[in-house]
């Protein structure tokens, strides 16, 4: 029963994305934008499909090297522009709208790219597992007029995650990732260095092998958030991840024993 649920949705999927003929896929090289953008180039053929990939500090370089290859993977072109949230004191300031300015920014480019080329639509990767959560970057998918196949579909992230591995996509038990952005609490200036700071820390703690980590930001301490199954690791690493971490400017480290979550840093800063 459950195989043929997701059958029907994946059928329903592809008949959204056939009526939108040419397509911009803003694109991540995540779980969900890489099943998108590999539907996408089934049904509508390669010529009517690009790859936007937008270039910011809050992306880290793992990612977008990482997208690159997928893009090539699935044999589609892949355009690389940097977005403009960086230069937004709106974004910058960090305040319970940061994620709606940023993805403004990234679909005006988006919308920029499409009609330099003549296509008609703009996609997103959001699926029905998001609507749980805090998502101000929807609104911005309907003031540019994004379309989100993967939720009008009603996939959720696991039955993205069974397509994927039923499409062969490298992504299917990739682990979730959130703009670098996001680790750093509302109210809490943005800017490079800390981007920088947390993205090597985090490239550090994964080329020990664990692979979902979150180190939140808190001025002087790292907070790191990582799978229950993944404490021991830490545990027994934790002098080497404590010096690995210091060398980027966090003079405390810190394990949260709640464990890896998402959207534990909506919170303001004492």
């Amino acid at each position: 029963m459950k195989n043929m649920k997701n059958k029907q949705k994946y059928t329903r999927l592809r008949a959204i994305i056939k009526d939108l003929q040419r397509v911009v896929v803003a694109f991540s090289g995540g779980v969900d934008s890489t099943l998108l953008l590999k539907v996408c180039v089934d049904v509508l053929g390669k010529k009517n499909v690009v790859a936007f990939l937008g270039l910011s500090p809050t992306c880290p370089e793992r990612e977008i090297v990482e997208a690159q290859r997928l893009s090539a993977h699935i044999g589609v072109e892949c355009v690389l522009a940097e977005t403009a949230e960086m230069d937004d004191p709106r974004f910058i300031e960090n305040n319970t709208l940061r994620c709606y300015f940023c993805k403004t920014h990234l679909f005006v480019k988006a919308r920029e790219i499409a009609e330099q080329r003549d296509f008609i639509s703009v996609v997103e990767g959001s699926n029905l597992d998001d609507m749980d959560d805090f998502r101000p970057g929807r609104k911005a998918c309907s003031e540019q007029g994004v379309k989100s196949p993967l939720l009008e579909a009603r996939l959720t992230k696991e039955e993205i995650r069974g397509l994927s591995k039923m499409l062969a996509l490298p992504t299917h038990d990739k682990p979730s990732f959130a703009c670098l952005s996001s680790r750093v609490p509302y109210g809490t200036a943005i800017d490079e260095t800390i981007l920088f700071r947390i993205e090597r820390s985090e490239d550090f703690i994964q080329g020990l092998g664990i692979r979902q980590v979150r180190v939140r930001y808190h001025g002087n301490v790292a907070c790191i958030e990582v799978l229950d199954k993944d404490f021991d690791a830490v545990i027994a690493q934790r002098d080497n991840i404590t010096e690995g971490l210091k060398r980027y400017g966090f003079h405390f480290v810190v394990l949260d024993l709640k464990g890896y979550r998402t959207g534990s840093m909506n919170i303001p800063s004492a």
